[in-house]
């Protein structure tokens, strides 16, 4: 058999959504040199293109909907599902929390509350400790952000694990990973009915291609090339929420990034021709290649990744809504997949933190008021995971 190599490999899930249609094979040239800035980060990572976490980030799960409030073993169980990327990943299926005793009728009032109540003191205690770098001049020109993610949390099992009967403290010992992609169907009703439920306006549709590179001069740094080049924001707190009696899980992420100085002429000529030598192609999973001879690293950098989204977004003053078909390609476990998404950026938040004197009542009341309309219209779908 003809080797194949591994970015042209498809992948066996056949329910991931159709690849976007992408251009004819091109350079990257003229995308890469409209608009140049440098953007950076501070963080604990302990490896290049890793997820990255400010130093005294708060990284926590927890349940709503638990019949028992003390979290008995016979409220809930574990069940295995098909997710080839965890798969690939760890050598074993993954495993999703299910209620035994589903109610979607259960009191939506009573559920934000209660996710209100568990995550507004680390929502506060983050922002606090990030306005302290910025006080004290360790950042400058941060952009905050704030967004709610949906889709299923994962759990990796472990021997002892027993899938019949779980309790809170078993899962909270569990490692987990947030699993954003979601049915097709779900992304359309999000465009064509929720949109318009919620009050945002259309603010256009944007196809882009990225690459993620490392740079061996900044380890715990990973840098995206896109119309300009920016470094990973870092995540100051991520709450990971089972919402037992929804179909879907709900993540909430607050996160910054900081400008710092534009780059040598050096260092730009190195990663221009990095992305010189790429290629669009709608035939290799992330829409990017380098051809034969043309190395896909260049002095200090090299590709970790490449993505190809498509994004449709929706705006009001206090909400930006987007929903994208991602394309991914990972150079480092030479696997690459498919996924619609769907992420809600929370403004009006972001922007109460950083007024001066912000009131605690205020925020709080922003928060359950967004996780009311997001227990509404974003975490009912189809079952997709078996």
């Amino acid at each position: 058999m003809a080797y194949i190599p591994p970015h042209k490999r498809h992948s066996k899930d056949s329910e991931r959504p159709t690849p976007m249609p992408t251009p004819t094979p091109m350079s990257l040239t003229p995308r890469f040199n409209r608009n140049v800035g440098l953007r950076a980060l501070r963080s604990n990572a302990g490896k290049s293109g890793k997820i990255v976490y400010s130093n005294y980030a708060t990284y926590r799960w927890f349940a709503v909907g638990w019949s028992d409030e003390n979290g008995n073993a016979s409220a809930a169980h574990l069940k295995p599902v098909s997710v080839e990327s965890f798969e690939r990943r760890t050598g074993e299926k993954p495993l999703i929390l299910v209620k035994n005793n589903l109610d979607q009728n259960e009191a939506q009032g009573s559920s934000c509350s209660s996710i209100v109540e568990n995550v507004l003191p680390d929502l506060l205690s983050s922002f606090e400790k990030v306005r302290d770098e910025i006080q004290r001049g360790d950042l400058k020109d941060v952009k905050l952000s704030m967004i709610a993610r949906f889709g299923n949390i994962l759990f990796q099992g472990s021997p002892s694990v027993n899938l019949e009967s779980t309790t809170k403290d078993c899962l909270r010992n569990l490692k987990r990973t947030f699993y954003t992609s979601l049915p097709a169907s779900y992304a359309a009703n999000i465009i064509s009915e929720v949109a318009l439920k919620i009050g945002v306006d259309f603010a256009g549709v944007k196809e882009s291609y990225q690459v993620k590179l490392s740079d061996s001069t900044q380890p715990d740094s990973t840098i995206f090339c896109k119309c300009r080049i920016e470094l990973n924001p870092t995540r100051d707190m991520v709450i990971d929420i089972s919402c037992m009696d929804m179909d879907l899980d709900l993540r909430l992420a607050l996160s910054h990034k900081r400008i710092v100085t534009s780059m040598s002429e050096d260092e730009m000529q190195g990663l221009r021709n990095l992305i010189d030598s790429a290629v669009l192609d709608p035939g290799v999973k992330g829409g990017l290649r380098w051809p034969i001879g043309r190395p896909s690293s260049v002095s200090r950098y090299n590709v970790v990744a490449a993505w190809h989204t498509k994004a449709t977004a929706y705006v009001n003053a206090s909400t930006r809504l987007k929903v994208q078909l991602a394309d991914r390609f990972d150079f480092k476990t030479a696997y690459g997949e498919t996924s619609n998404e769907v992420v809600l950026k929370l403004k009006g938040i972001a922007l109460g933190l950083l007024e001066k004197d912000f009131e605690t009542n205020v925020i709080s009341d922003m928060l359950k008021e967004k996780l009311s309309l997001i227990w509404l219209h974003f975490l009912q779908c189809e079952p997709f995971l078996t």
